[in-house]
C-alpha cells in the first residue's frame, strides 16, 4: 500500500467569558433552564438592533496579541445566511472579510518536536442555539440561551500532520485563552470546539487532497480517535479507487464512528454580505497598547519567574504551569507558608493522584490555598504524622474542610506521650512472640511486621522515628 501524509487544519470556537452577550444585555450563564436568558435580539425578533459588546472586542484581540496575530485596524461585521432551526435570525453576526485578527502562529511541542503551527484568521462572531433531540417523542427541541453568547473563530491553516500535533495545539490554544482570563475552555460545556478539516495525500506530493469536516468533538480523546477513523476511512476509499467526498461528517462517541451529515459548504454558499446594523470597529493604536498592557503572565514567563524564584524541579515547574487553575492555587499556597517545594511535592504527588483516580479537570479544583497551606504546617511541625496528613488532604480536595478544626474533631494528632507509646508496642510486642523472635534470630522483614502493627496500634498518629525507636530500645531490654 501506497504511503500517505494526512494533513489537518483546525476551526477552533472558544467561547469568551464576558457577563452578557455580544449583541444584546442578556447573560451567558452555563446551566439554567431553557430559554431564560433571551432577547428579542437573539432570538431574532423583527425590528431589534445589535449593539457590540465591548468587552467582546477586547477579549479577542488579547487573544489575538498572545497568539502573534496582527489585529486588524478596521474590522467589520459580515452576515453569514443559512437555514437551520437553532439560528432564529436566519443568518449569523460573523466576520469573513475584515475579521480581528490575522497572520498568527502557535508553537507547539510534540515528540517529533518543536513546529509553528499558523493561524490564518481569528475572527468574533454569535454562538447559535442548542438542539435537543428527543429520540422517545421524535421530536426536536431548541434552547436559545446560547444563542448571541460571543465566540471567536481561530482558523489554522493546514500545518498539522497527526492526532498528536492536533492535540497539543488545541491545548495550546487552551492554556493561553484560560492565562488570559477570557474563556474557561471547558470543552465538556461546549465553550471550546474544535472542527476538524482532514485530508490524506500521497507521501512527497504537494496538491492537497480532498477535505472532509469532523463535528460534535467535545473531547481530546474524541478528536485524537475521530483523527484516525477518518484517516483511515479517507485511505480506504483511495485505495479502492473511489473519491473522496467533500462534506460534513459527524463523530459519534460511543460508536467511535462518523458518518456524513451533509455537503461541506464554500464561503459563497454562505452568500456573506456586510453587517447593515453595525458600524465598522475603529481600533486605534492607543486601544491596543491598553489591551497588551493588561496582558497577564502567560505561561513562558511564569516558567522562567519560577526557575529563578522558586527551589523546584523544572518538570514540576512545567506540569504546574500547564493549568493556570494549579499554578494560581500553587503561588498562594505558597506565599502562605513560604515552602514551595513541599507544596510542589503536594500537588505533584497527592492532588494529581487523586484527579487522576477521578478523572477530574484542573477547573474542577474546589479546596482553598489556605487549606492546603495549614495543612502543610501541621505536618511540618509534627502535630500530624504524614499518613495522617494524606488522609486529611483528601479531605481537603473532596469537601475543603479545614484541616486543623478537622484533625482537631477527629483526634488525629500525633501522640507525643512517651508512656502511651511505649505502652502500645510493649502490648504488640506481646502479642507477636513470633515476629520477636524472628527478629532475634536475623530475620529484618520481622522488624517492618512490628513496625506496621505499632502503627496500627497508634491508627498512624505517632511519628513512625519514635516508634522504631522505642520498638528498638524494647527489644534489647528483652
Amino acid at each position: 500500500m501506497a504511503q500517505y501524509e494526512t494533513v489537518i487544519g483546525l476551526e477552533v470556537h472558544i467561547e469568551l467569558a464576558t457577563k452578557t452577550k455580544i449583541f444584546c444585555g442578556c447573560s451567558t450563564e452555563f446551566g439554567s433552564a431553557p430559554n431564560t436568558h433571551t432577547c428579542p435580539v437573539c432570538t431574532g425578533m423583527p425590528g431589534s438592533l445589535p449593539v457590540l459588546n465591548k468587552k467582546v472586542v477586547e477579549y479577542a484581540m488579547a487573544l489575538g496579541l498572545a497568539t502573534n496575530c496582527r489585529i486588524t485596524q478596521m474590522c467589520k461585521f459580515d452576515r453569514k445566511n443559512y437555514f437551520y432551526p437553532d439560528n432564529p435570525q436566519n443568518y449569523q453576526i460573523s466576520q469573513l472579510y475584515l475579521p480581528i485578527a490575522r497572520d498568527g502562529f502557535v508553537e507547539i511541542e510534540t515528540a517529533a518536536g518543536k513546529k509553528n503551527v499558523r493561524i490564518h484568521e481569528m475572527h468574533m462572531e454569535e454562538d447559535a442555539g442548542k438542539l435537543v433531540h428527543d429520540e422517545w417523542d421524535d421530536t426536536s427541541l431548541v434552547d436559545y440561551n446560547r444563542s448571541g453568547v460571543p465566540l471567536v473563530e481561530i482558523v489554522s491553516e493546514p500545518d498539522m500532520r497527526s492526532s498528536d500535533e492536533v492535540i497539543a495545539y488545541l491545548e495550546k490554544l487552551r492554556m493561553t485563552a484560560q492565562y488570559l482570563g477570557v474563556s474557561d475552555c471547558k470543552l465538556q460545556e461546549g465553550s471550546m470546539r474544535a472542527d476538524v478539516n482532514l485530508s490524506v495525500r500521497r507521501a512527497g506530493t504537494e496538491e492537497l487532497g480532498t477535505r472532509t469536516e469532523m463535528k460534535n468533538l467535545n473531547s481530546f480523546k474524541a478528536i485524537a480517535h475521530a483523527i484516525e477513523g477518518e484517516r483511515a476511512r479517507q485511505i480506504e476509499l483511495l485505495e479502492a479507487g473511489k473519491e473522496v467526498v467533500q462534506e460534513t461528517r459527524r463523530w459519534d462517541d460511543n460508536k467511535e464512528s462518523s458518518y456524513a451529515m451533509r455537503s461541506k459548504e464554500d464561503a459563497q454558499d454562505y452568500r456573506y454580505f456586510p453587517e447593515p446594523d453595525l458600524v465598522p470597529v475603529v481600533i486605534s493604536d492607543e486601544w491596543i497598547r491598553e489591551v497588551k498592557a493588561r496582558q497577564p503572565e502567560l505561561r513562558p514567563e511564569k516558567l522562567e519567574r519560577y526557575s529563578r524564584e522558586f527551589d523546584i524541579p523544572r518538570y514540576d515547574a512545567e506540569l504546574i504551569t500547564e493549568s493556570k487553575k494549579v499554578a494560581d492555587l500553587f503561588e498562594k499556597t505558597v506565599e502562605l507558608c513560604g515552602k514551595p517545594k513541599k507544596v510542589s511535592n503536594w500537588i505533584m504527588g497527592e492532588m494529581f493522584r487523586l484527579m487522576k483516580e477521578r478523572g477530574m479537570e484542573a477547573e474542577e479544583l474546589a479546596f482553598s490555598p489556605e487549606n492546603l497551606a495549614k495543612l502543610i504546617d501541621l505536618a511540618d511541625e509534627g502535630t500530624i504524622s504524614s499518613s495522617v496528613a494524606k488522609k486529611v488532604f483528601e479531605k481537603i480536595f473532596t469537601d475543603n474542610v479545614d484541616p486543623e478544626k478537622y484533625v482537631e474533631e477527629q483526634g488525629l494528632k500525633t501522640v507525643n506521650d512517651e508512656g502511651a507509646l511505649k505502652e502500645a508496642v510493649e502490648k504488640v510486642l506481646a502479642d507477636n512472640p513470633q515476629a520477636v523472635a524472628d527478629y532475634k534470630g536475623g530475620k529484618q522483614k520481622a522488624f517492618g511486621a512490628l513496625m506496621g502493627q505499632s502503627m496500627r496500634a497508634l491508627k498512624g498518629k505517632a511519628d513512625p522515628a519514635s516508634v522504631t525507636k522505642m520498638i528498638k530500645e524494647l527489644l534489647e531490654e528483652q
